[in-house]
């Protein structure tokens, strides 16, 4: 007798569960407001909203190489024909030297720190950007490859922070020629403030 009863109690309960199950919550609908409008002046033509995210969100795809601009935005190279038979580089005189070619490796000066976006905070995403820059013989950071990313945004964030590396560029023959390196910026929520970006 106490097993019916726990068994009806059970399956009442089973189907009470179930009925309710089938209920979908209302699709919210969210209005993106636009960014405000700077005032032009007669000498700078008005940016449009499409050319300016064009410029600040690229997606870094593994495998391929960005160019650093001095404006803080990335450019992805596409391979011509000289730059995937030659030397791997957009810049035809370019000696690149592994490091045990040179007679001083490349050292790194200062090494910025990427900051953390709002969505991978909100979605606790932590882990390793591993990226491949070629330091060039002119102090610039001429290349950056994506090894291993991030989502979020913060695979473009490390790239970023790469781009603004300072270092002492390799010597071969008391000339400096340039060098590729690994990077790796880790990503860990207790480390990123949630007063900061």
């Amino acid at each position: 007798m106490k097993v019916v009863v726990s068994l009806v109690a059970v399956l009442l309960l089973a189907s009470v569960a179930h009925s309710q199950s089938g209920r979908r919550p209302k699709d919210l609908k969210v209005q993106v407001p636009l960014p405000a409008q700077e005032e032009t002046g007669a000498d700078k033509p008005p940016k449009t909203i499409a050319a300016e995210v064009r410029a600040t969100s690229i997606t870094a795809e593994r495998n391929q190489d960005y160019r650093c601009s001095d404006d803080g935005t990335l450019e992805r190279i596409l391979e011509t024909a000289e730059g995937a038979a030659g030397n791997g580089t957009t810049e035809p005189n370019e000696r690149i030297l592994t490091s045990k070619e040179t007679d001083s490796s490349v050292e790194i000066t200062a090494k910025p720190k990427p900051s953390y976006t709002k969505e991978a905070r909100r979605n606790g995403i932590q882990g390793f950007v591993v990226l491949r820059l070629l330091l060039s013989g002119n102090g610039k950071v001429s290349r950056v490859r994506v090894i291993r990313g991030l989502p979020a945004g913060l695979t473009e964030n490390a790239m970023r922070a790469g781009c603004k590396m300072k270092f002492r560029p390799a010597l071969k023959d008391g000339a400096p020629v340039s060098q590729w390196v690994i990077a790796e910026y880790a990503f860990r929520l207790s480390d990123s403030s949630i007063f900061r970006p």
